[in-house]
């Protein structure tokens, strides 16, 4: 396995070099070998030229590289700083804001407070991976039984239908495999599908009841 850069000097000269981020990420995401992140496939190809392997299997979107299938997939920055920013914010003992982390990357805030983001929910699920194959969708709202509530507790509390006075939650399971849950503030399409996209890999099957 790849060493592990032990102080921010370090991490910023280890990360600076493509080659070093591949074999970090490959090391700690596939310990026993390089396999499709697809079909499991361990029989792949590398071309050092593309910096991506390829599956020798047949089927759709055979060629991978270390982000495809984690949270750095869809993101245009390089694996050089999503690594930086992610030793920055474990080390960090009493948290770091999102315009330091901007001051140290040299990136907008906006985009520092979208790493952060993603890279605490990947902390709090315990993986960098996405979530594969077939996955069930689905939210529920969490407050208690009105029927179970005092008539004055009732009153107070429950003022709407729905969701309205209820934390909502979103699952993600994948079928025989893992899950992720998340709290979100509607269940729009707007507020939903970022997240889903965030999560799923491009391409799965999902299953849902809308």
């Amino acid at each position: 396995m790849v060493a592990e850069p032990k102080t921010l000097l370090e991490a910023v000269h280890f990360f600076s070099d493509p080659k070093n981020c591949r074999e970090y990420v490959a090391s700690r995401r596939w310990p026993d070998g390089v396999t499709c992140p697809r079909c499991g496939s361990k029989k792949v190809s590398f071309s050092a030229k593309t910096n991506r392997w390829q599956c020798s299997k047949r089927h759709a979107n055979r060629g991978f590289s270390a982000k495809t299938g984690t949270i750095f997939e869809e993101s245009p920055l390089p694996l050089e700083k999503w690594l930086v920013a992610m030793w920055m914010i474990v080390a960090a003992k009493n948290g770091l804001s999102s315009h330091e982390l901007s001051r140290t990357l040299g990136v907008t805030q906006k985009t520092a407070w979208f790493m952060n983001h993603r890279i605490r929910l990947a902390m709090n699920a315990g993986s960098l991976e996405k979530l594969v194959d077939n996955v069930e969708l689905d939210e529920t709202g969490l407050g208690g039984l009105s029927k179970n509530m005092h008539k004055r507790v009732r009153e107070r509390r429950i003022t709407a239908k729905g969701y309205s006075d209820k934390t909502i939650v979103m699952g993600m399971l994948e079928r025989g495999g893992n899950i992720k849950v998340q709290i979100v503030p509607n269940t729009t399409r707007e507020t939903l599908h970022p997240i889903i996209k965030s999560n799923v890999l491009k391409g799965c099957n999902l299953y849902s009841d809308a």
